[in-house]
This record gives structure tokens, sequence and C-alpha cells, in this order.
């Protein structure tokens, strides 16, 4: 499937902005849909300079608007990158990422949408598990620990009925912990870090800094997105590099010799000990693998530095 046009849920955002240059490096038609509570206009600057054919449309997906909006702009592909932003990782933001879940896929049911693509947290849709079962592979998730893991594996479900019953295609990627340029300092760690040792601050470590996470750069993301497009339907697609760094060496990368100590706080309720997830499936159905090295990533990142808001 090649489409002509498609419509980025979230495309304000950090990870939306950077998959709408890549569409538009390609040439295809972009409806960004963003209400700007966690998006910026700034992001699409770039966007913007390219020439492309791009609208930017200034709706809520819970409002009554964005039906009547996917209706008549017709989108062959829907993106939603927004489901899960940071600041819905508590209970609150988890409900209102599945009622936007579910109005995405019920407006492509109705406008016959050819297929949707989702992201979700890895660290949500599978929990805490132990580390003979890293890296994770699809399908293998832990008790329910939380609300929020409750309902991101609600929103991979709902994906699955609407397309048994509506014929609704999709893909839903869990991604790892995603960084790179244009991340704000408060939805990121990698991000936090880089904006305290700009400033030279000392960062905050929630617990000892022992937990390890699946760091994946943004433009290793941007691809197994655009590669979703036309592959893996009806498929849960892992995005990340399947190996762990823990976030007391993000920071040692990030302010090598300065000696700045972090702050330690508690860690977070709820907050899970390790991460890895499995690229295998991914490099099947995609033919996508990570191709980023961290200290690659982490150079890129904080040469794109910019003052966090």
């Amino acid at each position: 499937m090649t489409p002509s046009r498609i419509m980025v849920c979230g495309g304000a955002g950090f990870v939306g902005s950077h998959l709408v240059d890549r569409l538009l490096a390609q040439g295809i038609e972009i409806d960004v849909v963003d209400n700007l509570s966690s998006g910026s206009l700034g992001n699409l600057s770039d966007a913007r300079q390219q020439g492309g054919k791009l609208k930017f449309q200034h709706v809520d997906i819970l409002g009554d608007s964005f039906a009547e909006l996917v209706s008549l702009r017709r989108p062959d592909v829907v993106f939603v990158l927004n489901a899960f932003a940071p600041s819905n990782s508590q209970t609150t933001g988890a409900l209102t990422a599945i009622a936007s879940a579910i109005a995405v896929l019920e407006a492509a049911r109705i406008s016959g949408v050819s297929k949707v693509i989702t992201t979700l947290p890895a660290k949500l849709l599978y929990g805490e598990v132990a580390v003979r079962d890293l890296p994770i592979k699809e399908g293998h998730m832990s008790e329910s620990r939380s609300i929020p893991e409750i309902i991101a594996r609600s929103i991979a479900d709902a994906h699955s009925v609407y397309r048994d019953l509506s014929a609704v295609e999709y893909t839903v990627l869990a991604t790892g912990h995603v960084y790179g340029p244009r991340q704000r300092a408060k939805d990121g760690v990698v991000a936090a870090f880089i904006d305290a040792h700009m400033n030279g601050q000392a960062p905050v470590v929630h617990g000892n800094g022992k937990q390890s996470r699946d760091f994946i750069f943004i433009d290793d993301v941007v691809d197994a997105l655009v590669r979703s497009i036309d592959r893996a339907g009806g498929l849960v697609i892992n995005v990340g590099t399947g190996e762990q760094i823990t976030v007391r060496d993000v920071w040692k990368a990030v302010a090598g010799t300065s000696g700045v100590t972090p702050r330690t706080s508690a860690a977070r309720p709820s907050d899970i000990s390790r991460l890895a997830i499995s690229p295998v499936r991914a490099r099947i159905q995609l033919g996508w693998s990570p191709f980023t090295p961290f200290a690659d990533g982490l150079a890129a990142t904080r040469g794109a530095y910019t003052p966090s808001e």
C-alpha cells in the first residue's frame, strides 16, 4: 500500500513531528491532529519549511469534531502517537488514553480508514518481568501491577477487536524508552539528564539508579513506524534494541568527568526495575532492526539541545 494521505495524531509532539518530517520527505500529504496539550508548533518548524502538503488541525481526539475531520479528510492511514504521552502515565491520564484510542478506532471504522498504527510504551504493556525472560518477546505479559498497565493492554486488545469485527487493520508498536532531539526534559530521562548537565545542575534519580531501560533513538523508531504502513497487519511489534542500560550509566555517559552527583529521590510507585524488548519479530515482519548505537544517539541529542521550557 502506498498511501496518498496520512493523519498523524500527536503530530506536534516529540515522536510525531519526526514522523511528519519523514513522511513529507516521501511526498505524502499529511494531516497533523494535535490539541497542543503536550506538543508544540515549534516541533513542526522543519516540516513547514519543507514546503510539502501539510495541514495542521488543532483538534482534540475526544472532541465531537474529530470523527467529522476523519470523514472529511479520508486518510489512508492514521497514526496514534499520543495515546500514552508521558503525562498519561497515571490512572487519570490512562483513562484518557483508552478513550482516545477507541475514538480513533471508531472514526476509522466509520470512514473506512485502511489502517491504524498505534504506539504503546513497552514498560506498560509488559510490566515487570523476571531476568530470565529478558529481552521480552511479544505476548509475554506479567501480572498487572497498575491501572495504566491494565489499560495499555486493553488498548492493544481493542485494536484486535476492531480488526475482527469491523475489518480495521492495525499494527501496535511496543516501544522502548525513546529519546532524541525535541524531547522535553520532563518527558524522558536522557533529555532530563542532558538538560541538567547543560545547566550545571544535579539531576534527580528516582530510586537507586540501577534500574535498566531499553533506550531506542528517535530515527530508529520513525523507521519502524514508516515500515508499519504496509506490513505487520494485526500484530504487536516490539521496537527496541534488546539491550539494557542503567539510569546510572546514562548519567555517566552524559556527564562524563564533570563530577556532579545526582540527587536521589524515592522510587516511583509501580516503576519497573528492568526492561529490554526483543526486536526479532520486527526484523521478520518489518525488515527492521535498531541501527543507532546509544553513544551516537546521545551525541545527536546533545548536539540538538535547546533549553527546556
